[in-house]
């Protein structure tokens, strides 16, 4: 199973969607700045998750939530 997730800065305006199949852990790595992408953006909080069943459903419910009208419901989920 693959989770979508998003997260937000606690301090910038910045959200990050991801995907991953152990969630707790890729949302510490986040917020210890081990993710290049996400280190200037740390601590985040979770705004959303999206359980998948497989790798390929997940990915296009990532990229469907990276999309425009998808970070527009993110903004106002946060």
């Amino acid at each position: 199973m693959f989770i979508v997730y998003a997260i937000s800065s606690v301090n910038r305006n910045y959200i990050y969607v991801g995907l991953t199949s152990n969630l707790k852990a890729r949302i510490e790595r986040h917020n210890k700045g081990l993710e290049k992408t996400t280190k200037p953006y740390a601590p985040f909080k979770l705004i959303f998750t999206e359980k998948c069943d497989n790798r390929i459903i997940a990915r296009n419910r990532e990229k469907y939530w990276k999309s425009g009208i998808g970070k527009d419901i993110l903004r106002k989920m946060k």
